[in-house]
């Protein structure tokens, strides 16, 4: 029998560490099965140390529909760094190989139980997730208006559904209905407003934004080319480049602008290079080998 103190034996199943070697089986992989929740943290860290417990407890109570990895950022830097970890504790949701999901610092036992429910909801949600993948192939294809109205079909049937919300901005963006987006966006309820799809759909108007001003990108190249030191004409070509669709070309010419001088305009191309980074998915190839470049110029 177990004792009053003990956890029953089924928790090793649903609650495991995690390590850098270990990350992409325990979470990426195993998410194509059922939602995992990655609670990264650390020894040192007081808050952890209550939520830990009580998001084992909410997983356990969850019987199966969620798994929970734990992940020590000091024993784990690269992943944290990876995933832009900049405060602990951080918790992420990932379903079907992607961060669907996530908060930051402790939360109410209520706020963790929705928590919960909202990622276990994932696996079994009427096909709504399935919807919104469909969506978003329409997106990746072109087809923006018919993944709008996708988008706004789920919303219908779950108006907080963050992955519709934020598609349903990156759609109007596609379109160039730009105060359609910002409009959702200055519209969007609190859990909403809070998420990390919002934050990339914040992050994709504001290059949208800017993409629309920039000039062409022969004469933005011709310009650098003649004058490598003319940051403006470089800071514009990223913009011009993203404008095209040529997010890694973007990147790499602002972070030529940061080595030639990382202060210039206040900093512009480390900015720029967040908020792409940010607008972008946390594992595309492109953020990850931006963050890792950008990491190694400023440690130096």
């Amino acid at each position: 029998m177990l004792g009053m103190g003990e956890k029953p034996q089924a928790d090793a199943t649903l609650v495991k560490d995690g390590t850098e070697a270990t990350f992409m089986a325990d979470v990426i992989e195993a998410s194509r099965e059922v939602p995992i929740i990655v609670d990264f943290w650390a020894t040192w860290c007081g808050p952890c140390k209550t939520l830990g417990p009580m998001l084992e407890s909410a997983v356990t109570a969850a019987k199966g529909k969620v798994r929970m990895v734990k992940v020590d950022v000091d024993q784990n830097q690269r992943i944290a760094a990876q995933l832009r970890i900049q405060s602990i504790p951080t918790v992420y949701a990932f379903w079907q190989g992607q961060p669907v999901d996530g908060f930051q610092g402790a939360v109410p036992a209520s706020e963790l139980k929705a928590f919960i429910d909202r990622v276990a909801a994932l696996a079994g949600d009427g096909g709504l997730a399935e919807a919104i993948q469909a969506a978003e192939d329409m997106l990746a294809e072109g087809a923006a208006v018919d993944a709008a109205e996708t988008f706004a079909a789920i919303l219908g049937e779950d108006p907080e559904n963050a992955a519709a919300y934020g598609g349903l901005i990156r759609a109007h963006l596609a379109l160039n209905n730009f105060d359609q987006a910002e409009g959702l966006i200055a519209a969007a309820p609190g859990k909403l407003a809070k998420s990390k799809e919002l934050d990339a759909a914040r992050a994709q108007l504001e290059l949208a934004k800017l993409a629309a001003k920039a000039g062409p990108v022969a004469e933005l190249r011709a310009a650098v080319e003649a004058d490598p030191n003319n940051h403006q004409a470089r800071f514009d070509l990223a913009a011009a480049l993203l404008a095209a669709g040529n997010p890694k070309e973007a990147v790499d010419e602002l972070l030529e602008l940061f080595r030639r001088d990382r202060e210039w305009n206040g900093g512009a191309a480390k900015t720029q290079l967040f908020t792409i980074f940010e607008a972008l998915k946390p594992q595309d190839p492109i953020v990850l080998a931006g963050r890792r470049k950008l990491s190694s110029m400023i440690f130096a």
